[in-house]
């Protein structure tokens, strides 16, 4: 424990959680159903990007040497003798003064070593095949060719081990003629809030009951941070029914399950009464606001368990302090935290004594500010403020107040 208060600090907690966490097994996948998963070994390149020298332009493929001098008032008149549209494997030859009308992406004739747009010549294209008069040179040789091998060579990594298979890494190994991937299995997560209080989403509100927004919240991080949930449950305040889901979750193959609520030191404290004192699952405070109760560990089973305090906004600055690093880390991805950045505060705010505070928060990408998503204040009940928030502004413990103009660390995560 950490400070006058025994409290932990946040790095101290995440380096009990990550120093539990193991890398899951690798399978082979279809390049084209790896999307969102983790590489366990590189992508490498099958091929060369581009495969085969081609042209960046509809126009003609020409000797550069026959166009250098070409201009409006001393056109050249070149002899076409190919017609290449995408998709052939033609390689016509070209003497001296002769061309071949090309269309992007073909491959550009091994005799040409230039592309001459077509809007650099009379006629255009349709009225082309017989002869065509260049009325521009190059800017120079080579121009409009794309080169094999220009973007990446055969046995180059494409993707490397630890990164996520996204759109833009999909296309690029598919490119690159790669077929299958070796990536990391996902997690499988169970969730699980707590309290006899909660209704099911779109049930009739009453007094003393509110809807159980935990649930649809955590599961949704937790496909975001693509883990696949295998369980989304409600339990009430009974260390009984705790120890029966988390019985369920376990025959599920459940890697991790997140309780939300349970954890604190009230009387009906489901999740304390289930786990405190087995060994198991340690129940410690933490130095921040919110989530100053966290509960941790691993059971016997050897899925983990995360206990998070109940209130929204404290189950959101949870899951993104410590739930969704370990999933990363499981999935052993290289990057396992949110991006940040430093923003100027353009609202005042008070912070907690001695925690460090994380504030749902609104920023202008632009003028670089930051502020509070809701006028409400900082309290973790706060849930209709996550709506606007695209990031949590970190204040460290020792700041007692935020004024305009303060530098903030900001976590962004919308």
């Amino acid at each position: 424990m950490s400070g006058a208060t025994g409290r932990r600090s946040v790095e101290e907690q995440l380096a009990v959680v990550l120093d539990a966490v193991h890398v899951l097994e690798a399978e082979t996948r279809a390049v084209q159903d790896a999307a969102g998963r983790t590489l366990a070994d590189p992508a490498v390149a099958a091929h060369d990007i581009p495969l085969f020298d081609n042209s960046a332009m509809d126009g003609f493929a020409v000797r550069g040497a026959d166009v250098e001098a070409a201009s409006a008032a001393n056109p050249v008149t070149l002899r076409v003798v190919a017609d290449l549209p995408a998709g052939v494997s033609l390689d016509p030859p070209l003497g001296p003064g002769e061309a071949a009308r090309i269309m992007t992406g073909s491959p550009s004739p091994a005799d040409a070593d230039t592309i001459v747009p077509f809007e650099d010549t009379a006629g255009g294209l349709a009225d082309s095949l017989g002869e065509v008069q260049v009325l521009r040179a190059p800017a120079k040789p080579g121009a409009f060719v794309r080169r094999r091998g220009a973007d990446l060579r055969a046995g180059d990594d494409v993707v490397l081990a630890g990164e996520r298979l996204g759109a833009f890494q999909i296309a690029a190994a598919v490119a690159a003629g790669i077929a299958e991937v070796t990536v990391t299995r996902a997690p499988r997560v169970a969730v699980v809030s707590t309290g006899s209080e909660l209704l099911a989403p779109g049930e009739p509100a009453a007094r003393g009951r509110i809807p159980d927004s935990n649930g649809p919240l955590l599961a949704q991080l937790v496909a975001d941070a693509d883990a696949e949930v295998v369980l989304v449950a409600r339990v009430p305040d009974e260390a009984d029914a705790v120890r029966a889901v988390t019985a369920e979750a376990t025959a599920l193959g459940a890697d991790v399950i997140v309780f939300s609520g349970g954890v604190s030191a009230g009387a009906y404290e489901p999740v304390r009464g289930a786990f405190d004192g087995k060994g198991e699952v340690e129940f410690v405070g933490v130095a921040m606001q919110p989530g100053k109760p966290q509960a941790f560990g691993v059971l016997d089973a050897g899925a983990l368990v995360f206990g998070l305090p109940g209130n929204p906004v404290s189950v959101a600055v949870s899951f993104e302090v410590f739930v969704r690093p370990a999933l990363l880390a499981m999935q052993g991805r290289t990057g396992i935290h949110r991006p940040h950045a430093t923003f100027t505060a353009d609202a005042a705010w008070t912070t907690p004594p001695g925690r460090r505070q994380y504030l749902p928060a609104v920023v202008d990408l632009i003028a670089r500010t930051v502020r509070p998503a809701t006028s409400g204040g900082s309290g973790s009940h706060l849930a209709g403020g996550l709506a606007r928030a695209q990031a949590f502004a970190i204040v460290p413990a020792e700041v007692e107040a935020v004024s305009v103009g303060d530098a903030i660390d900001v976590m962004l995560v919308g």
